[in-house]
């Protein structure tokens, strides 16, 4: 799939597919993601089972991510350097929302 188009897709992005995303720059299964963002979003963000396979199966499909291997009856997956494209685009957006905002926190 296409950058724009998958661009048009993704971005903005909820807070659950940018995590998801950047705990994919490590290899990682769909439990190893869940407990990576509830440690990096110091619990704010807990992601459940229906949430993370919902949206890994999206992101998938989408060609931002890949299944890299099986073991133990876990599927790992690592972000692709089309998803890596679609994090920076949307970190840029964010730091630009944040930019707006300075001077009012």
């Amino acid at each position: 799939m296409n950058f724009e188009k998958v661009k048009k897709r993704f971005i903005p992005m909820s807070e659950t597919m940018f995590y998801i995303l950047l705990s994919l720059q490590e290899e990682r299964h769909g439990y190893g993601i869940m407990q990576h963002v509830k440690e990096i979003t110091r619990e704010r963000i807990v992601l459940g089972a229906g949430t993370i396979y919902q949206s890994l199966g999206k992101l998938e499909k989408d060609g931002l991510i890949v299944p890299t291997r099986e073991a133990d009856r876990k599927k790992f997956y690592a972000c692709t350097e089309l998803g890596k494209r679609i994090l920076i685009e949307e970190a840029g957006r964010i730091k630009e929302l944040y930019h707006n905002v300075e001077g009012l926190i």
